[in-house]
């Protein structure tokens, strides 16, 4: 019989990505709402996300859901161990969506739609970025339950991811803004992701540095031989990319700096995997551990397999219809 887990590792951890992926620059351009000058500009961040916005939460669905049904030992310890970032990360997504459809038919008290969307945005990925630093940090497992406290997500590794991923999602959404929009707003948003940038990097270094003291698995992955050979590609080419897109947002391109944005987080979703490969609850619980029965994986797969192209080729189109720059006056509504 073929295993099935390593290819719901793949098809569960590609889910998670596309999703960090296309919802990171939406939530970015939220995050940067403050920093627009006159609703005219808000106007435009918002139209340039308009029309993908939900479609790119799929990708969290389909994550979520496939985690409970192909890992449910995994499901059973996590949501404990983070119910409360969890559950403030989903009332920022709601209340982003809220302000989605209310702003552009509010007049007296639109002020209040923007500051939803901004807190919104900002809620979601600073919590989605604690469950991530609560994942490199590992879980207190007894058996096949959390050990651990409600409250200790509440460390300071966790709360230095979410603001890590608040700064990446900020760039993710300043680079979008440069090659979806034009002029001034444009101008403002290359500047944003240069300082943005020295951020993530900054964040990266950090994190790179503080994870090995954390757990002694991730020493011993990165810092023995011949390890240290296989992985050193990671970080060179992370410098690269760094490098390219650090000069993109110098010169006048538009789509360099949004693909070397998403190139960074490509290469720090790569350091991540090897880092904690191959749990699914750091450092207790294996893929293998927390797999459902192989019966049940592939009925499983046979629905996912109908499903995942419908979910790219819709993906594909609303991006191809929605392609080129947003302009004053065409927009949602």
């Amino acid at each position: 019989m073929i295993d099935l887990v390593p290819i719901w590792t793949l098809v569960i951890g590609f889910g998670v990505f596309m999703y960090v992926l296309l919802d990171g620059f939406d939530l970015g351009v939220g995050i940067l709402f403050p920093f627009a000058r006159g609703e005219e500009e808000r106007n435009l961040m918002m139209n340039s996300v308009a029309p993908v916005w939900d479609g790119n939460e799929t990708w969290l669905v389909l994550g979520g859901t496939a985690l409970l049904a192909v890992f449910p030992l995994a499901y059973a310890i996590i949501i404990p161990a983070l119910y409360f970032p969890i559950a403030l990360m989903l009332l920022g997504l709601i209340l982003r969506g809220v302000a989605f459809e209310f702003r552009f038919k509010a007049t007296r008290y639109m002020h209040w739609w923007n500051r939803s969307f901004f807190g919104g945005s900002l809620a979601a990925t600073f919590f989605q970025g604690v469950v991530l630093g609560n994942f490199v940090r590992g879980f207190a497992v007894d058996g096949r339950h959390f050990a651990g406290s409600s409250f200790d997500w509440l460390s300071p590794f966790p709360l230095l991811a979410g603001l890590g991923l608040v700064c990446g999602y900020a760039m993710l959404g300043a680079t979008w803004l440069v090659m979806k929009t034009e002029g001034e707003l444009q101008q403002a948003s290359r500047r944003q992701a240069r300082w943005l940038l020295l951020g993530v990097l900054a964040f990266i270094l950090m994190v790179s540095l503080w994870t090995p003291f954390m757990a002694s698995q991730i020493a011993a992955r990165w810092f023995t031989w011949p390890n240290m050979a296989y992985f050193a590609p990671v970080p060179v080419v992370t410098a690269l990319i760094a490098w390219t897109t650090w000069h993109a947002l110098a010169s006048d391109r538009d789509t360099v700096p949004f693909l070397g944005a998403m190139g960074l987080f490509v290469m720090c979703y790569a350091g991540l995997a090897i880092s904690l490969f191959p749990y699914v609850v750091p450092y207790s619980v294996t893929l293998r551990d927390a797999a459902a029965s192989p019966s049940s994986l592939a009925f499983l797969l046979v629905g996912t397999m109908f499903l995942l192209p419908f979910v790219f080729i819709y993906t594909f189109w609303s991006y191809y219809v929605f392609r080129g720059k947003v302009r004053a006056g065409i927009g949602y509504h």
